[in-house]
């Protein structure tokens, strides 16, 4: 797995790189009024790739720990399965982390559009990615990214049979809707309005 450990995540460097590029062009014809807004281009795209280690906290055997920084919108159950439902913004960082330490038993990837979550068709046509984490008792944890007003789209190091570590890094969304779904039996360790951290709260307790 791509661990990176810059403290800018490198699917940032080329939107930073053209922004300082700008920056210098514009300094060169003395259009200070332009500059001033591509130093703040700089700004924001320093800003919402940053890249901050985490340290993962003491916690059971059979914890969860959130994929992505963001708050719990939904908790939800069906026959098998608990369904958390966790919404991130450009606020939050964006680095994806691993939710237990596992093998990857799926990778399904759906390239799309990025529309607002509040449009009907959001869920059928914008970019998506789902990740099954199987664990080394053969629970399954199904992680599953919809961008929403995303210019990046979500991106991801992973591959099929792949053994990951709890808390490492394993792509970037910048802003969308992430749905974590746990075997039922699971005790669920977050309600909705939690905020959460990726890496570092722990969101369910696998049975």
């Amino acid at each position: 797995m791509n661990n990176n450990l810059f403290p800018i995540s490198k699917e940032g460097w080329s939107y930073i790189g053209y922004s300082v590029a700008l920056f210098l062009v514009l300094g060169f014809f003395d259009l200070e009024f332009l500059q001033f807004f591509s130093f703040l281009l700089i700004l924001f795209f320093l800003y919402v790739f940053r890249n901050p280690e985490r340290e993962m906290p003491a916690f059971e055997k059979g914890g969860v720990v959130s994929p992505v920084d963001g708050r719990v919108t939904d908790i939800h159950e069906d026959t098998k399965t608990t369904q958390i439902t966790l919404e991130s913004n450009y606020l939050d960082v964006s680095v994806l982390r691993v939710p237990i330490g596992s093998v990857i038993s799926e990778i399904k990837e759906q390239k799309g559009a990025s529309l607002s979550k509040n449009s009907l068709k959001s869920k059928f046509l914008n970019e998506q990615l789902n990740i099954s984490f199987e664990d080394s008792q053969k629970r399954v944890v199904n992680v599953s990214h919809v961008v929403n007003l995303n210019f990046l789209g979500v991106l991801h190091y992973l591959i099929n049979s792949q053994k990951v570590i709890q808390g490492s890094r394993y792509g970037v969304m910048l802003k969308g809707t992430t749905v974590v779904s746990i075997p039922k039996n699971s005790k669920v360790n977050v309600q909705i309005g939690s905020e959460i951290k990726a890496c570092e709260s722990v969101i369910a307790y696998l049975s």
